[in-house]
């Protein structure tokens, strides 16, 4: 069989990916909940990829995979393997020998990771890009680390980038890069579950430790270190010591059981209300009466923030300013980054304040990506302070100054 476009550049020894690797590459066809069309490339029956894909299906999507050039792995052998799963998968998923026999899909994986020089990874990308639907997503993986396809891969996401996830434990490590080419409906966000950080670290199956805290744990263990090394301050090791898991819980990321109500807008972060009230504010868009409800974030409480509503990140910008207490009404003016996120019932904004401690604030959530409601897409360290603008036509509070709020959980607001 003659190379397809859709082929991949492997290096000598090829990638294999691994389990973890496979569940991530597959996330965005694992989160959507359907109706969907996705294809998949380089299909092997063997592969942990390919099963993830078909075990994703739900009742209504179709699947359709371009079989892999590798000798005895071809689209025989895909055709055999998919005989022996049932019919119901063999009414979902259609077998091709190259990609010019596909149809565009929503969800298009690349099934082995890119390697190669940067002008392979370009042509390749150039080839696939054009059976992603409009809106659609293209997956693919790269080496963490290197020139060529890395290189490429990373100025695609510049450009195109929706997300992207480190994978460590793999070997060698991979970043899978998410790109969309053109916007997507803001309703499909509703269709979404939360997508799981690859680079959070779990300790139970119900809480996670960000990655932010794993570097500062780490950070606060290697001054322990140097403080032990020397004689002079050997006795002041243990303070750092001591503080590291004190660090690390700063930065605890449980799991979240998040209300299916549609009409629901849950909080973003934990915390006590500072205020609900009506604002007005035209940095937004057209609309500029907004409720406004305001959040304060102690040094105890979980810091991991998420999106209050599913929808489509439409902009993000940062506001210069001071760093009064979060509690007190001068943290208005603080320094302050906004995410909006355009929804089916008008723009949304949450606001992550700085405070008086917190000068670090983290935003994952790149323009043009797809978040579900109660999916994490930032933080901000130490004390600080959460404010959710919603439309003051749509929206009817449902908490009070002085009450206390889940992320993701406690429903603050309702859809009119």
């Amino acid at each position: 069989m003659t190379q397809s476009p859709a082929a991949t550049m492997l290096s000598p020894d090829g990638i294999r990916l691994a389990d973890n690797a496979a569940r991530v590459l597959a996330s965005e066809l694992i989160r959507h909940g359907g109706p969907k069309t996705a294809l998949l490339t380089d299909a092997d029956p063997e592969s942990t990829l390919l099963a993830v894909a078909l075990s994703a299906l739900q009742p209504q999507d179709r699947l359709t995979l371009v079989a892999s050039d590798t000798p005895g792995r071809g689209i025989i052998a895909l055709r055999a393997h998919l005989d022996t799963l049932g019919s119901w998968l063999r009414d979902r998923v259609t077998v091709v020998a190259s990609i010019g026999e596909a149809d565009p899909a929503d969800i298009v994986i690349i099934g082995e990771p890119l390697t190669g020089s940067a002008d392979e990874a370009r042509e390749i990308i150039d080839g696939i890009s054009k059976y992603v639907a409009d809106g659609g997503v293209l997956c693919v993986a790269t080496p963490a680390r290197g020139a060529g396809a890395t290189t490429e891969l990373d100025r695609q996401t510049a450009l195109f980038g929706v997300g992207s996830d480190l994978i460590l434990r793999h070997r060698p490590p991979l970043r899978v890069h998410r790109l969309r080419y053109s916007a997507a409906d803001p309703a499909t966000a509703q269709q979404l579950t939360a997508a799981e950080r690859t680079s959070s670290i779990p300790l139970t199956r119900h809480m996670h430790i960000d990655s932010n805290g794993v570097a500062a744990f780490g950070i606060t263990l290697g001054l322990a270190a140097l403080l032990r090394s020397s004689r002079r301050t050997a006795k002041l090791a243990w303070l750092p010591a001591i503080a590291a898991p004190a660090v690390a819980a700063f930065f605890r990321d449980p799991q979240r059981d998040v209300p299916q109500d549609p009409s629901a807008v849950v909080a973003a972060s934990d915390g006590k209300v500072l205020s609900v009230e009506r604002v007005t504010d035209d940095r937004f868009g057209e609309q500029s009466e907004w409720l406004r409800i305001a959040v304060f974030l102690s040094v105890l409480d979980v810091h991991v923030n998420r999106a209050p509503v599913a929808g489509r990140v439409a902009d993000y910008f940062l506001t210069d300013g001071g760093f009064a207490a979060a509690m007190k009404p001068d943290a208005e003016h603080n320094v302050a980054a906004y995410t909006v996120l355009d929804t089916p019932q008008g723009r949304v904004v949450v606001a992550q304040r700085t405070g008086l401690i917190a000068r670090r604030i983290v935003q994952r959530a790149p323009i043009g990506a797809l978040l579900a409601k109660g999916e994490r897409f930032g933080l901000i360290r130490f004390g600080s302070r959460t404010d959710i603008y919603l439309p003051a036509d749509q929206a009817t509070a449902a908490v009070a100054p002085g009450d206390r709020v889940t992320g993701g959980t406690t429903v603050v607001a309702n859809w009119s």
